[in-house]
């Protein structure tokens, strides 16, 4: 069975073909920039057979035309890993969010509608997706599209874990809940925890990247998650401020006279380590800057004290902890964050190995005989959601 997988982003696509169940990856191809009359990085690479197409400053004027773009090469007689789009049995998706719909679904109308329903909780995100899903089913019409959505993973959250301290009619009228996100991260890294501490563990995996999240998992489900209704709490992301304290934004507009936008975007774009540090939203730039910007330093000491608060609070809940996990952009690349983070630890044996994290390997950062493990595992959303494609009968 070969899976297309496809990631949607607000200016870029990633595809990546599967065949599965050997997890061969056949083809792939990154896309960024699109809709930038100057153009952006273009690159394909057919892993059969080696060619490769790469372009520093292609123009891609939408999402339908990089869509077509990757697919004449993925079909092409010198460049194509399949010989025609017959040739894909299904395309997945790292959906965000659909009322009524949280784990895996073949996508109809009514998955549809539901996105267009919660546009207004992930408008960053289900914009881009129902463009590419539509595009999608206008090329390949028979084609299975398969919504592998970031909230899948947290279904087996206890309702004590989802359930908000509003009035419970809210809940049961507007769905108003804890549903979690970066299922498809979570759950990845829950299946390599289980291949390497068998089926009974109870772990932290940190999603730490632009957008991060941390997710409690007890033998291989999530049981909590620092992510919301929405992706706008939990940890100061880059430019999203995470927990707040809901009546900044009644005293901002009563009193203090500021529009809904206003909060509104400082909340979402101006907020996080952004609004912290003054300087950047990329982490990177931010540890620079943090040798001899106080605000800068801020940023860091904030953001590694949510997340050591997060991983602390889940190991009470769970009556101990066997296992931190670090993925995304940040968690497998920073190691001032891993560091600060796990110097918190050391009550619960943590006994820091001499090596680090290898780049693109499963990394463990302990020693043999330490009781809590810690492991630095490279994200491979893509394949998580292939597996639970290739898992559905279609």
């Amino acid at each position: 069975m070969n899976v297309l997988v496809c990631n949607a982003g607000s200016t870029s696509l990633k595809f990546k073909l599967y065949n599965m169940p050997a997890e061969t990856v056949m083809a792939e191809c990154r896309i960024e920039r699109i809709g930038d009359p100057g153009g952006g990085l273009f690159r394909y690479e057919n892993m059969k057979n080696g060619r490769t197409v790469s372009e520093e400053r292609k123009v891609i004027a939408d999402y339908e035309a990089g869509i077509n773009a990757f697919l004449a090469l993925l079909t092409g007689p010198e460049t194509g890993a399949i010989a025609d789009i017959a040739g894909i049995d299904a395309v997945g998706y790292k959906t965000v969010l659909s009322k009524g719909h949280y784990g895996v679904h073949v996508i109809d109308d009514a998955v549809l509608q539901g996105m267009e329903d919660y546009m207004v909780v992930a408008p960053a995100h289900n914009t881009f997706y129902l463009q590419a899903i539509r595009t999608f089913q206008k090329i390949m019409p028979k084609t299975p599209m398969v919504g592998v959505f970031e909230t899948a993973f947290h279904q087996t959250m206890p309702k004590e874990a989802y359930i908000y301290s509003t009035p419970y009619e809210w809940y049961e009228k507007y769905g108003l809940r804890r549903y979690g996100y970066h299922g498809a991260s979570h759950s990845y890294v829950a299946d390599c925890l289980t291949e390497r501490l068998g089926k009974k563990y109870r772990a932290v995996s940190c999603h730490l990247g632009g957008s991060g999240s941390i997710t409690a998992i007890e033998d291989g489900k999530s049981v909590d998650t620092s992510f919301g209704f929405s992706l706008q709490v939990g940890l100061p992301q880059m430019s999203r401020a995470g927990d707040i304290d809901p009546y900044f934004i009644f005293y901002l507009m009563k009193a203090e006279g500021m529009t809904m936008e206003e909060v509104e975007q400082g909340l979402q774009k101006k907020g996080g380590i952004l609004g912290i540090s003054g300087v950047s939203s990329d982490l990177r730039d931010v540890e620079k800057a943090a040798e001899t910007n106080e605000r800068a330093q801020l940023a860091i000491d904030i953001y590694c004290r949510e997340i050591v608060r997060y991983i602390g609070g889940y190991a009470a809940i769970m009556g101990g902890l066997d296992a931190i996990a670090f993925t995304g952009g940040i968690g497998e690349n920073s190691k001032t964050v891993r560091e600060r983070v796990l110097s918190h630890f050391a009550f619960l044996g943590l006994e820091r190995g001499t090596g680090d994290a290898v780049r693109g390997k499963v990394s463990v950062l302990t020693t043999d005989n330490s009781p809590l493990k810690v492991f630095v595992i490279p994200a491979n959303e893509e394949l998580g959601i292939a597996r639970k494609v290739a898992a559905l009968d279609l």
